[in-house]
């Protein structure tokens, strides 16, 4: 739930930046990456920066396990330093510069894609943030109206082919078969996500029929019900600003939707609780593949 909760916050940061026309730049980066591991196993004194050390990518079969790890991967990407940095702010300022006339949209995505992930900037989070930056991409050149596409749940259910494909452009310069592979998937993600959003409005009118029955008459519980679909998980103080109430108001409203089972609080935290739609949620967690 906290990975969950860090990806909806970094991509939140991510497309409100587009929408302020801050550019998207290393330090942006640097800033995502954070976000997304902060509280996490994967967080580190390191983590917002790009690495400093070297890393490896998977592991070559057959090889002996007391094999250097460095000798065993299937592939190392560049080492740290100055060209690792160089190469990272070159390829946003590419990624910057409408290519439409030049490239059809989803292929310099996929070029994109390809470079981030050769680079492997981050300790960790660069299949995820990597994965985000395809629709920030696409939101930023006009491709997309809105930045509701996801893209995850195809390309991670095709993990193995997903890497060989990658591979096979290093390797093999095989980017018509990158290229192919990577369109289908954002074809088949783009299908699978409207099933997503008709899914969210058909929970969104339910619930809201919960309420409905009930003896709450107040608006503004059918606007938290509202609020709880545009939102993964949420604080009582985000209800009060969402919602534009007073506090009490926003904890008595919340109390009354965990009693009709609409929501529901996270376990194990005691303080500033975060509360969350389990039905919202199920959705949300589809595979879509």
């Amino acid at each position: 739930m906290r990975e969950v909760i860090n990806y909806e916050l970094m991509a939140e940061h991510a497309f409100l930046a587009v929408e302020t026309q801050r550019p998207v730049a290393v330090p942006m980066l640097c800033e995502l990456q954070k976000t997304l591991v902060t509280g996490t196993p994967h967080e580190r004194p390191a983590s917002g920066g790009v690495r400093s050390t070297q890393v490896v990518v998977g592991r070559r079969t057959n090889v002996p396990e007391s094999e250097f790890a460095v000798v065993a991967a299937r592939f190392v990407p560049p080492p740290p330093g100055l060209d690792l940095e160089v190469r990272l702010r070159d390829l946003m300022d590419w990624l910057r510069v409408d290519r439409t006339v030049d490239f059809d949209p989803l292929v310099a995505s996929a070029m994109v894609h390809y470079q981030f992930e050769t680079l492997h900037p981050f300790h960790d989070g660069n299949g995820r943030l990597g994965r985000l930056l395809i629709v920030l991409q696409l939101y930023l050149t006009g491709t997309l109206s809105e930045p509701t596409l996801t893209v995850s749940p195809w390309f991670e259910s095709r993990r193995s082919e997903y890497q060989d494909r990658l591979l096979a452009v290093s390797t093999r310069g095989d980017w018509d078969g990158w290229t192919a592979f990577f369109a289908s998937g954002l074809a088949e993600s783009a299908t699978a996500t409207r099933r997503q959003m008709l899914a969210l409005v058909q929970v969104q009118a339910e619930l809201r029929d919960i309420v409905r029955t009930s003896k709450l008459r107040a608006d503004t519980a059918h606007a938290l019900v509202d609020f709880a679909v545009s939102q993964v998980a949420f604080t009582v103080r985000e209800v009060e600003r969402g919602l534009l109430v007073s506090y009490g108001r926003a904890n008595q409203l919340v109390d009354s939707l965990v009693k009709l089972g609409i929501l529901r609080p996270l376990s194990g935290e005691t303080y500033n609780r975060r509360f969350y739609a389990p039905r919202v949620l199920s959705v949300l967690l589809e595979t879509g593949s």
